[in-house]
This record gives C-alpha cells, structure tokens and sequence, in this order.
C-alpha cells in the first residue's frame, strides 16, 4: 500500500518537462509569427485601399469632359470639351518610406494637393491627410518604376501605384493597378485585379 502511495506522488521526469517547453516554444514562435503576418497585412491593407481609390479616381475624372481654362478672342469658340485622363502627379513622399509613417502635406500646391483640374492629384480629386506607410503614385501612359505589372501601361492609360519598405530592408513592395482607354471605343477599361510583388516587404 505505502509503495503505491509513493509511485502517485512522484513528479514530472526531466524528459518530460522538456517536451513541455519545447512544445510551449513551438506554439509562442507560431503565434509570434502569425501575430507579425496580421500585422503586416493590416498595413498592406491600406496600400491595396489606396491603389484602388486612386484608380476609381483616374476613371471618374476621365469620365467627366475636361477642358482647360482659355482666353478666348472675341467671336470665336472654345476647344470642345472632350474625355481625358489626368496628367501625372508628383510621388507622395518623394522617397519610399522606410519603415515609417509619412505625414502629408497639407498646404495648397504641395503633396496631394498639387496639380490642378487637368493635371495630378486636384485633377484625380484623391487627397490623404492622414500618416501612411507607402509611396503613392499616379502616372499618365507610363508606369511607376520598380514594379513590374504583367500589365503594363505604356500609352492611352493610367498606372496608379504604391510603393513601401515595411521592414526598412531596402527591398520594396510594390502595389499596381492600370486602366487602358480602347481608341476606337474611348471607353477606359481597368485590369483586372491589382498587381502585387512584395506584398509583406
């Protein structure tokens, strides 16, 4: 009866507390590692939101007629007003962030609020006054250099991207998304997703 009494008392071996905390450490780096991809994802979402309010932008603005202010000599008429994608903004900030938030500009003719109603952010109407971790973009028949997009923009388009370096390693990601105006058409058509490369860089 004592011998059995003794055998129930006894504790863990060290065999066993070892593989408790190996199986303790195994769970911590799966949750610490789970925890760092949430919050990397948090804020590529504000990448994707963006990319994709610029590119709404660039298709609301062509579709409204545009035309420039003109001094116009007695008895004559104005260009006709026709559907046309803004001209290129300015990068805001000018340098990808690394690792850190950029707080725009605010005053008039500087960051999102440069440009005007043919030509960079006023023309798109898009404006950001909050801090941010990407390089936002938007250029008329060119693309944003160092994305690759599979689609390109190249001529009668738009290209709207972002630009980060989360982890400050100098190696950026890239978000990108291009609209193409059909000439024969006129109709602008956007691709079909948004290009990523990069994405938790």
């Amino acid at each position: 009866m004592k011998a059995r009494i003794t055998r129930n008392r006894r504790g863990f071996t060290l065999v066993e507390l070892m593989i408790v905390v190996a199986i303790i450490g195994v769970l911590a780096a799966l949750a610490i590692y789970g925890v760092n991809r949430y919050l990397a994802s948090a804020k590529t979402g504000e990448a994707k939101d963006k990319v994709g309010a610029i590119s709404r932008a660039a298709q609301q603005s062509y579709e409204r007629e545009n035309i420039g202010s003109q001094q116009l000599a007695e008895g004559t008429e104005s260009t006709v007003a026709a559907h046309s994608l803004c001209g290129n903004a300015v990068a805001v900030p000018a340098a990808v962030p690394k690792g850190t938030k950029y707080q725009p500009t605010t005053t008039d003719g500087s960051d999102f609020q440069s440009g005007d109603v043919m030509n960079g952010w006023k023309c798109l109407k898009f404006s950001m006054t909050q801090p941010h971790y990407y390089q936002y973009n938007y250029l008329k028949d060119a693309a944003v250099s160092g994305i690759t997009n599979p689609a390109p923009c190249t001529a009668n388009c738009y290209d709207a991207a972002a630009r980060g370096d989360l982890d400050g390693d100098s190696i950026t990601s890239g978000f990108s998304r291009t609209g193409t105006i059909n000439t024969t058409t006129k109709q602008l058509t956007a691709s079909t997703q948004l290009h990523v490369e990069n994405e938790f860089e």
